[in-house]
């Protein structure tokens, strides 16, 4: 396989473009000489729960240290199970291995609607099941409506893995709300990025403290109390983890949450036109429905194409035409540290979207002009 050099490279997977008030929200921070967890970071947390309509949103490293504390805070240890999707990030199911729990791969509904699939989900509760992960995969909610009741009636923790979503919705109501915790990503390529990052919002009081301890270390203060006289000591009262977000990114988080929805809208605009574009294109399966986007994040735009076909086309579209494309997701019940760890699982339909999607161009200065050159060098690499 040829490999493409950065010039071939016409139309980028992902780009982001920073505007003056991020800049200046950053400079401003590393001028203040306060660069670890602190005021940024709180005003950014309260800002964020305020947008959700959530009590509590606490910033964190990564949306991999969110998932782990929130599966700690739902209880999960050894000999404990999560089901979760195989459509999704490793870090889904890394997570619960972290805690010592054991995964339980589910299948997705469909190729067209590629979530978790409730019934999937029932058929695998057992004895030693102890929550479940829903993963709003692209940026389309995952049915966690019917997710939540099937968790309350088996009395098991409902965690939404909103790592796509950072202000879509289901019924009105935001992502993220609907679980014991919704856990968030601010990684370079995400919808409201910041190059690393993550947060974990809940309603739960407790879940709340335990993260806020746990992402320090289980200190009962932090550096910023002690800088700021609150307290001039600390105690350690539980085991905890050096997951803390820092100042720097922060401001940059809290700079670009403001053109959020404005952000979104524009991605939500040129999904309509990647989906009127490929509607007519044979051997193309489009996921998820039309009005579905007005309620979507719409943070990647992925299709479906013949699984004998997908790489020759993704290579065609990158050499002759310098597109990038990617792969959301390989099947992580298929990687090797699981198939080491786990017993054989067979998931028929995500098995076959993980071998048939490719995940297109979308960024919100993305042009016409360079929509039609990736649907024009699409339908290229199908007509080979």
């Amino acid at each position: 396989m040829t490999e493409l050099s950065p010039d071939h490279l016409q139309i980028p997977l992902f780009d982001l473009r920073l505007e003056r008030e991020d800049i200046d929200a950053v400079a401003e921070t590393l001028r203040s000489g306060w660069l670890t967890m602190g005021p940024r970071t709180q005003a950014f947390e309260e800002a964020f729960a305020a947008h959700l309509g959530v009590r509590h949103a606490v910033a964190v490293s990564s949306c991999t240290a969110a998932l782990h504390l929130a599966y700690m805070a739902a209880g999960v240890g050894p000999g404990d199970e999560v089901i979760v999707p195989s459509f999704t990030f490793a870090a889904t199911a890394t997570a619960v291995v972290y805690c010592g729990g054991t995964p339980v791969f589910a299948d997705i509904a469909s190729l067209e609607n590629p979530s978790i699939d409730p019934a999937a989900v029932e058929r695998l509760i057992g004895p030693r099941t102890k929550a479940v992960a829903a993963v709003h995969f692209a940026g389309y909610a995952a049915p966690v409506d019917r997710l939540r009741e099937i968790c309350d009636r088996h009395g098991l923790a409902l965690i939404e893995d909103a790592a796509h979503t950072p202000s879509a919705e289901l019924g009105g109501r935001k992502l993220g709300t609907f679980g014991l915790a919704g856990c968030f990503s601010l990684f370079s390529n995400k919808v409201l990025s910041v190059g690393e990052g993550g947060l974990l919002t809940t309603d739960d009081d407790d879940t709340a403290a335990f993260a806020r301890l746990a992402r320090s270390q289980g200190m009962t203060s932090g550096t910023w109390d002690r800088h700021t006289g609150r307290t001039d000591s600390y105690d350690v009262v539980r085991l905890g983890w050096n997951y803390r977000l820092d100042e720097p990114r922060s401001a940059l988080a809290h700079s670009r949450l403001l053109r959020l929805e404005a952000d979104i809208d524009r991605r939500r605009e040129l999904v309509r036109g990647y989906r009127e574009r490929l509607g007519a294109i044979p051997g193309v399966l489009v996921p998820y429905r039309d009005e579905d986007v007005a309620t979507s994040t719409c943070y990647v735009m992925p299709v479906m194409v013949d699984p004998g076909r997908r790489d020759a086309v993704r290579t065609l579209m990158r050499d002759e035409f310098g597109v990038q494309t990617s792969i959301f997701y390989p099947a992580v019940h298929e990687f090797t540290v699981y198939r080491d760890m786990l017993p054989a699982t067979e998931l028929p339909l995500t098995e076959q979207a993980a071998r048939s999607e490719i995940t297109l161009p979308l960024f919100p200065h993305m042009t016409a002009e360079e929509q039609d050159r990736v649907v024009e060098s699409l339908v290229a690499g199908l007509a080979r």
